[in-house]
This record gives structure tokens, C-alpha cells and sequence, in this order.
């Protein structure tokens, strides 16, 4: 738009007014209108720089207003200001600034940070060059004035963000720019800003805590590039640590002490600082910790404890690595006295202080089991060090633990068994964000079992097997969360303790007798009747986890299949608890089903009421989900398949099992062929995919067609296929009913194999008609996994059926989609790769006849959409699979007796396609899935060499290269690497080639 002309002198006060939060919008439109319009004017935006040097206005939205508009010109327009205006800018904020000194009041917190932004832009734009005593004019003038270092904090927390913040991201040259000034501000000013800090952390301890705050954030930013030196003194340090028995400043303090600890340095200077950091501490009195204490403040020293815990096993890592013993020695000892307080605030009440030491106590553990590996340094150091190791070794640290280094370790196993365990407070039916917070900090925790595991699993075995033995015995007067945390706590072991495909019941009899002691209590004290979700919940993942267990004492899996079967289990009041049971429950048949035998008939008739399909107008909610009753399908279709019943029987069992669907399916189908209320429509169409993937489960149970016919189910499920079939031609809810039949078909294919292919060629031509994209997407696999499964035998339906699923992909391809319409752009994408896919899977399988028979203007229109793949749409996927396809075409179809005119394709388009699609700027050679395409081009090119020979070679060198203007070097480069037997050669090489030809 074209700028109108600004008074200078006076700002459009109607404007102004649209800065109100509250002012009507025609007014806040004139007030954007007239913000643009000061942005673009080359020295309309002086207007604002006036009434900021002058404090004209009082109103705080016109004063931030002026501040944006100037931090514009200067982020966007500073290069195209003249010297004249540069100096106005710095003249306007140390106007600014000088006007806040004389002010009563601060201005408001918002105006403070914007000015401060606006200062940092200026100091990023012009500290190199204009203004290098940026920091000494800033310093001189507001000296200790309270408002003035408030902005001046300000101010460098913007310069942090502005310069050094890594979680911005910035251009190279910004980059490149950032360092300098680092560098410079090292050199120049660094050590003054340190004094300043310094002196307003002592002048405004007591009077002004809350910039003494702002000051310490200020610390805690900078040292991590500046010298540390400079803060890791007697001086600053006794003053930050003075600071942490003041109330209003201690948390701050905590932070910027963590920064300091932070810094890397040397692993021996490192020690001695968190060492004398914690002599004043403790002698502070802060390594007793108080559960009484102020949480957030312990949150903050959990933090700093942490730090310094990790930082002492830092050094110790590499002292021990680097052959230093004394000094690695000294840094375990450090750490040792650290784990009293470690374990203080691993047991706070307040999770969040827990967590916040998680870290550290890992860390600890680590060092404790990686004790060994520092014996695999010794080669590195000499001979005096080597015996020096070599002594530490022998001493009862290492491999053994110490009798400290027990305690501790079983310290820290009671703390993470007691912070496993539930608060009162935690609401099962409705779980919130602290619900799942402690869910993420018992992950941790697990993390903490796991590694004590490895440290000491004999510890960590009886400590758990005393605290569950002691639960268990009581569990009827005991609290839901002791009873869970003691099964949880079994249940962890099952990983903390880790067995070759979970035998757990097997090998070293310890374990093996604890563990089986354990779960022989689990299941025959009466516990699985608790009356609490979580406990119902985690007896049932116990069950499951050692399954193996039943293996081994068989005789108690009666009363556990009661527990499943009945209100502790599949019929619990939790909906909760009955859906995960019912997964939990085909897990335990899949094991266990050779020791049911005698129950099958039995279960099956208390799951009867389970396998039933719910009619969509009955109002009363299950007591299992559809995608709940799936798990107890398959289970069904396993306890019948692998009962040792004979097969008549078999076949009787599966089919009073499959009989209720098919029955009500065709009901449903009549009920939704005659339904005209979209919403019922879509229900009865529901019910009927529940129906087809209840009947696809029962198959699970079944591995091939041989399985299938020595239980005489396969004319069972070809009733099936003959009942569901009809679906495919229903006018209404056609997806969900296409997508679920198009399931069946994909289990037949395994289970009836042949048998099922008279039923193929009239699904699809029903599935075909009025297809959209996903519905072509879905078909595809299904006629792939037919190809590729049958071959020979499906060749005549395939050459049928191949132009019009071709037609059908080409006709979704070419439907109007809206531009900025990205879903359709990935259906469309999806559904390309979908059928390229297809047709190499054609190639792969020897079938190219299918192909070949369609007619020389069809097959010509199939291989230019390969080659359009291969070239033309930025998708490397997409695009390899096309070089995969016409690699094998020329296999195929390139030598002498190939495909009449064959040849001429492969000079006119495939050739060309392997040269024009590496250099379309799209293809990113630096991304690996491109990469992978290159090398299938690179291949496709060897395979034209391998059957068209020199002649391929000729064309080259005289014809298609100089083409492209290749010099005759590179040329005869090009053909000598075609030349070679080693495919690697030519890959490595036509990377390099298409690198240098795109530059």
C-alpha cells in the first residue's frame, strides 16, 4: 500500500486510541492501519523515537506501541537508516533510560521488557560496529539507581536471547555474528559486567530482593560461555551462598549455583568445587532436610543436589578413565558422602523433589556397576599407575561392594519402593495431568529398580520378596496401595531380572525358587478378589507376565481361570480392568492352552455371552467393546484349534462359534440394504464390520490351510467368505464394509489358499466400482499378496482385472483437489505409491505377461506413468520402486528377444529418466531415502549395460550425453564406471557425479 505522509511532530491521536485493549474495532483497525504506516515511512517512526525520549505520552499501550515501531526499524531496516537516524536510536533509549532513573515509579513490567528487547537489537546491530561501549555508557548511567538496573538485567536477559539462547534457531551468518560479539564482549567488557553483578547482588540483597533475583538469572545465563574464574571464586561464591538462607532469593540463588556446577571443566577442579560448595551447605545446615520445608525452594536444592551429584560421577568417569586413581578415588569418595542427602530427597513426599534427584541417584548406581570396566583402562596408564589400580581393585570397593556401598544400595531400593506407591488422592476414573505425571515419574523409578538390578540382584530379590511376602499376608486389612505396589514390585522383577524368552522358572535356582515362592503366594492367597481397580489390574499383568510359572505348577491354573472368567476378571465392575483382561486373557491361553484340554468346553460356554454381537438398537452398553470382544474371539478360535478333540468335534465347536455372526449378518445386511437414516445406516454398517473382524480373528488361531483342514473348519469359513461377500455390492456405507471384507480375504488367502480364488474375481469388480482413493489404496495389497502368492494361477484373472484396476487408480489420480487440500495430496501420493507397488510386484513375480497382453497402447500408457513416477513427483519412495520396476523391464524385455520395440524405450525415456530425475532440484542427494533411489537409478543404468552391451555404451558417448552437454571426459568417465563389474563403483560414482552437476 502506498504510505501516506505522518506529521513529525504530532502523532495521529485517533489512532492512538485504537491501542485500548477495549476500544472499538473500527479504532483498533486505524490503529493497525497507522502502526503499518509508520513501519514503512523512511522517518515517519522518528515521531515515536520523539515522544519516547521526551516521555510525551503516559498511556502504556501507546508507549509500547512506540517501542514496536522502533524495534521494527531496527530488526528489519537498520542497514537503510542513516548514520544520523543509527544515532537517534541510541540517543532515544539512553533518553529513555535516564527518563526512568527520575521516575517514582517503574514503568509497567510488559514496557520494561519490550524496552529491553529493543535494547538488545540495537546492541546486536551495532556493538561491532557503532557502539562498542554499549555496556560502560549503560553502566555509567544508571549506576545503582534501583529502576535503572532493572532494565539494564533486563536488558542483558534479551542480549542472552538475542545472542546466545541454543533453543532459537539462527541463520549461519547470525551465527557467525553471535561469536563475535561473544568474543568481543570477552575481551572488553566481560570482567566489568561480573563487578557489576557482583556489587548489585550485595547492594540489593535486603531492599530489593526481586532485582537481586533477576540478577542471579542474569549469572546463571552467562557463565556457561564466560570465564568461570570469574564467578567460581571465594568472593562471588561465599556471596551466591549467603544468599541461600535468604527466603525471598534462595531459589534463584539454587539455579544459578546449578548453572556454576554445570560449566564444564577440569574433572579435578570440578570435584573441588562441588566439595567446598558443600562444606558451606551442610555447615548451613542444608544437607538436613526438613519435610516441613517450603516444596518449591526443595524442588530447587533437589535440582542443585543433582547437579552436583552428576558432575562428581562426570569426574570420576574420567579420572578413571585418564589412569588419575588418587583423583578418581578422591571424586568417589565425594560422591559417597553425597548419597546421605541423595536418599533424604529421593524419600520427600513431594514427587517433583523426588524426581528431581532421579539423576543423580542413577548416575550413583552406574558408577557402582560399571566399577569393572575401569580395569579395561589399565593398558593405557604405566606401570605405577597399573599397580596402583591394581591395589584400589583388591581393595572391598570394587568388584564386591562395600559394606556403605550395601547400605546405600538398599536404601535407595526402600526409598523406590516407597515412592512407588499410589497417594491416596490418585483418582482411577478420572485421570488427570497429576495422575499422569506420577505415571512418568514411576517410569523413572522403574528405571532406578532396573539398574539396582544390575548393581545387586540378589539384594534386590530379597528385598522385594520380604516386602511383598509381608503384604501378601495381610492383604485383607492392608491399604490398595500397599497391596499393589507389593505385586507391582514382583511384576518389575519380570525385567529388572531379565530371562531368556521369560523363563524365568528355569536355570539359577535362587531366582528361580524366589520368584516361584513369590507367585505360588500371588495365586493362592485370595488376593485376586481385592476390591480396588489397581490391584485387580496389576494381579492379572502379574499373571500374565510370568505365565511360564504355570508351566511349572499347572495345578493352580483352575483358580486363576476362574479369575479371569468371573467378576475379578471379564465381569469386573471396571470397565477398566474388563478391558485389558480381556487382552490379558488370550495371552494366557496362547501359553497355556495345552493345560486346558479338560476346561475348553467349559470356558467356552462362560465366554458364550461374551462372543455375542451386539445389535446396534440395543440401548444397554456391553460388558466388553467390540475391539474388547476381538481378543476373546481369538481365544475362542485357539482353545478350539488346539484342544485335542477331534476334528468333527473341532468343526462343531467353530461353527456354533462363527454361526451367531453369519446369522446376524445377514440380517443387519437386509436391515441396512432397506435403512434410509444415515446415522442408523452407519451403525447397522458398524455392526456388520464387528461381525466380518470377529469372524477374521477365530482364523488367528490357525497358521496355514493345513491347519485349517485338519480341523475341518475349511468349509466353515468359506460359509463365511459366501455370507460376507454380498457386503461389497451394498449401495450405502460402502468403505467400512469394503475395508472389513477386504480383511477376511487377506486371512482366507492364508487359510483356504486356493480355495479362495473362486471367490476373487467378484469381489473385485465389486470393489471397484465407485472407489475412492483409500478404497483403491486397501485393494492393492490385497491383489499384491494374491500375485504374489499364487503366480501362474491367478495370471488369466489378473490379465482381466489389470486395466480396469489401472483405469480406476488413474481416474482418482486425475479428480480436481483444492490446492491447500493436504489431505487429499497425501491420499493421491499414498495411492501412487500404492500402485507402483503393484505393478513390481507384477514384475518381481515372473508374471510380465500380465502385462505384456494388454494391448500395445495400454502398455505404453503403463510405462510412461512409470517413467512420470521415476521423473516427475518429488517422492524418493515413489521413485525408487520405479527404478526397481524398470530395471526388471529391461531384465525382462531389453535383450534380443525381448518386447518388439522395447528397445527404442529404453533410448527414449528410461535413459533419459535416469539422468533427468537426479538433477531435478527436488532431489535432495544429502536425504538418505533419495539416496537409496539414486542407487536403484545407478542400477537400472547397469542393467540397460548388461543387455543392450556396447551398443548401449555408443549411445552415450555420441548421442544422449553430449546432449546434455557432458565434456568428453566426463563422458568416457561415465561409461568406463558402467563398464565395471562392481555395482558399488557405479553408485558411489553417479553420486559424485549428479553432486558436481548440480552446483
Amino acid at each position: 500500500m502506498a504510505c501516506q505522509s505522518v506529521s513529525i511532530i504530532n502523532m495521529d491521536e485517533q489512532a492512538l486510541l485504537g491501542l485500548n485493549p477495549n476500544a472499538d474495532a473500527c479504532y483498533r483497525q486505524k490503529a493497525m492501519v497507522y502502526f503499518e504506516q509508520l513501519k514503512e515511512s523512511q522517518d515517519a517512526w522518528e515521531v515515536c523515537a520523539e515522544a519516547l525520549a521526551k516521555g510525551i505520552y503516559s498511556d502504556d499501550h501507546v508507549k509500547f506501541f512506540c517501542f514496536q515501531v522502533l524495534e521494527h526499524q531496527i530488526k528489519y531496516r537498520h542497514g537503510g537508516l542513516s548514520p544520523a537516524q543509527q544515532q537517534l536510536i541510541r540517543e532515544t533509549l539512553m533518553k529513555w533510560l535516564q527518563g526512568q532513573l527520575m521516575n517514582s515509579q517503574p514503568e509497567k513490567p510488559f514496557i520494561r521488557n519490550k524496552a529491553a528487547q529493543v535494547f538488545a537489537l540495537t546492541f546486536v546491530m551495532e556493538y561491532l560496529t557503532h557502539w562498542p561501549k554499549f555496556f560502560f555508557d549503560l553502566l555509567s548511567l544508571v549506576g545503582l539507581n534501583p529502576h535503572g538496573v532493572d532494565v539494564y538485567l533486563r536488558t542483558l536477559m534479551a542480549i542472552d536471547a538475542e545472542v546466545v539462547d541454543r533453543d532459537i534457531l539462527h541463520s549461519p551468518e547470525e551465527v557467525r555474528r553471535n561469536t563475535l560479539i561473544k568474543d568481543g564482549m570477552r575481551e572488553q567488557v566481560i570482567p566489568s559486567l561480573v563487578e557489576s553483578w557482583y556489587q548489585i547482588l550485595g547492594a540489593y540483597q535486603q531492599s530489593h530482593p526481586e532485582i537481586t533475583c533477576q540478577c542471579l538469572e542474569v549469572v546463571g545465563a552467562y557463565v556457561s560461555w564466560i570465564d568461570l574464574n570469574l564467578i567460581a571464586n571465594d568472593r562471588f561464591v561465599n556471596l551466591l551462598l549467603s544468599q541461600m538462607s535468604v527466603e525471598d532469593l534462595r531459589e534463584e540463588a539454587c539455579d544459578c549455583l546449578f548453572e556454576i556446577v554445570n560449566k564444564g571443566m577440569d574433572p579435578t577442579d570440578k570435584t573441588k568445587l562441588v566439595e567446598s560448595l558443600c562444606q558451606v551447605l551442610q555447615s548451613a545446615g542444608f544437607f538436613n532436610v526438613d519435610q516441613e520445608e517450603d516444596v518449591d525452594f526443595l524442588a530447587k536444592f533437589s535440582r542443585l543436589v543433582n547437579g552436583m551429584g552428576q558432575s562428581l560421577v562426570l569426574s570420576w568417569t574420567k579420572l578413571a578413565k585418564g589412569g588419575d586413581v588418587k583423583a578418581a578415588a578422591e571424586a568417589l569418595r565425594a560422591l559417597e558422602t553425597k548419597v546421605p542427602l541423595l536418599l533424604q530427597l529421593l524419600v520427600h513426599d513431594d514427587d517433583d523433589i523426588s524426581a528431581n534427584i532421579v539423576g543423580f541417584c542413577y548416575d550413583y548406581l552406574n558408577v557402582l556397576k560399571q566399577g569393572s570396566e575401569w580395569q579395561s583402562h589399565m593398558p593405557q596408564v604405566g606401570r605405577g599407575g597399573q599397580e596402583a589400580i591394581e591395589e584400589y581393585w583388591d581393595s572391598d570397593k570394587f568388584p564386591l561392594l562395600s559394606d556403605q556401598q550395601k547400605t546405600h544400595v538398599e536404601d535407595i531400593m526402600l526409598a523406590v519402593m516407597k515412592k512407588l506407591t499410589y497417594d491416596e488422592e490418585y483418582n482411577f476414573d478420572n485421570e488427570g495431568e497429576d495422575e499422569a505425571m506420577f505415571v512418568e515419574y514411576r517410569k523413572q523409578l522403574k528405571m532406578l529398580l532396573d539398574r539396582l538390578a544390575q548393581v545387586s540382584p540378589d539384594l534386590l530379590l530379597e528385598a522385594v520378596g520380604r516386602v511383598f511376602n509381608n503384604t501378601i499376608q495381610r492383604w485383607q486389612t492392608a491399604s490398595f496401595m500397599e497391596v499393589e505396589v507389593a505385586i507391582r514390585l514382583l511384576y518389575m522383577l519380570g525385567e529388572a531380572l531379565p530371562a531368556s524368552h521369560g523363563a524365568h522358572f528355569s536355570g539359577d535356582t535362587a531366582k528361580t525358587s524366589a520368584l516361584q515362592d513369590m507367585m505360588r503366594t500371588l495365586v493362592s492367597s485370595g488376593l485376586s478378589g481385592y476390591q480396588h481397580t489397581s490391584v485387580s489390574l496389576e494381579f492379572f499383568e502379574t499373571v500374565v507376565r510370568y505365565d511360564k510359572f504355570f508351566l511349572v505348577e499347572p495345578q493352580h491354573i483352575p483358580n486363576v481361570l476362574m479369575s479371569f472368567l468371573d467378576h475379578r476378571g471379564l465381569r469386573h465392575s471396571s470397565p477398566k480392568v474388563r478391558s485389558r483382561v480381556a487382552y490379558l486373557f488370550s495371552r494366557f491361553v496362547k501359553t497355556l492352552h495345552k493345560h486346558m484340554n479338560s476346561f475348553i468346553e467349559d470356558i467356552l460356554s462362560r465366554i458364550q455371552d461374551l462372543l455375542e454381537l451386539a445389535p446396534p438398537e440395543n440401548g444397554f452398553p456391553a460388558l466388553l467393546t467390540s475391539d474388547d470382544q476381538l481378543f476373546i474371539f481369538e481365544t475362542a478360535g485357539v482353545l478350539i484349534v488346539h484342544g485335542e478333540s477331534p476334528a468333527e468335534r473341532k468343526q462343531a465347536l467353530m461353527r456354533s462359534l462363527l454361526t451367531p455372526l453369519t446369522d446376524a449378518f445377514r440380517l443387519l445386511l437386509a436391515k441396512l440394504a432397506s435403512e434410509r437414516e444415515e446415522e442408523r445406516q452407519a451403525a447397522l454398517a458398524d455392526c456388520l464390520s464387528h461381525a466380518v473382524g470377529f469372524a477374521s480373528r477365530t482364523s488367528k488361531a490357525f497358521s496355514n490351510k493345513q491347519t485349517v483342514k485338519q480341523c475341518g473348519c475349511t468349509e466353515v469359513y468359506r460359509d463365511c467368505l459366501q455370507t460376507f461377500l454380498p457386503a461389497l455390492s451394498c449401495p450405502v456405507q460402502r468403505g467400512s464394509l469394503r475395508s472389513a471384507v477386504r480383511s477376511f480375504l487377506h486371512r482366507m488367502i492364508i487359510c483356504l489358499e486356493e480355495e479362495v480364488l473362486p471367490f476373487v474375481p467378484a469381489a473385485s469388480e465389486h470393489m471397484l466400482k465407485d472407489c475412492e482413493a483409500k478404497d483403491l489404496q486397501e485393494f492393492i495389497p490385497l491383489i499384491s499378496q494374491i500375485t504374489a502368492k499364487f503366480k501362474d494361477q491367478v495370471s488369466p484373472f489378473l490379465q482381466q482385472v489389470f486395466m480396469p484396476l489401472v483405469l480406476a487408480i488413474f481416474e482418482v489420480l486425475c479428480r480436481p483437489a483444492e490446492d491447500n487440500d493436504q489431505a487429499a495430496a497425501l491420499e493421491k501420493q499414498m495411492l501412487r505409491r500404492s500402485y507402483f507397488t503393484f505393478i513390481q510386484t507384477i514384475t518381481s513375480s515372473g508374471m510380465n505377461e500380465v502385462l505384456a497382453n494388454q494391448g500395445v497402447e495400454n502398455v505404453e500408457r503403463v510405462l510412461f506413468t512409470i517413467i512420470q513416477g521415476a521423473v516427475d513427483f518429488p517422492d524418493p519412495i515413489a521413485q525408487k520402486t520405479c527404478f526397481i520396476i524398470l530395471s526388471k523391464l529391461v531384465e525382462l524385455w531389453g535383450g534380443k528377444d525381448g518386447m518388439a520395440g522395447f528397445p527404442d524405450f529404453i533410448y527414449k525415456h528410461i535413459v533419459p529418466a535416469c539422468f533427468l530425475a537426479p538433477l531435478k532440484p527436488s532431489f535432495d542427494l544429502t536425504d538418505a531415502q533419495t539416496v537409496l533411489t539414486l542407487s536403484e537409478c545407478a542400477l537400472t543404468l547397469k542393467m540397460i549395460h548388461l543387455r543392450r552391451g556396447p551398443e548401449f555404451i555408443q549411445y552415450l558417448q555420441q548421442e544422449y550425453l553430449p546432449s546434455l552437454q557432458v565434456s568428453p571426459e566426463i563422458t568416457q568417465e561415465v561409461c568406463q564406471v558402467l563398464q565395471q563389474p562392481d555395482a558399488k563403483v557405479l553408485k558411489n560414482y553417479m553420486k559424485a557425479f549428479f553432486q558436481r552437476a548440480k552446483l
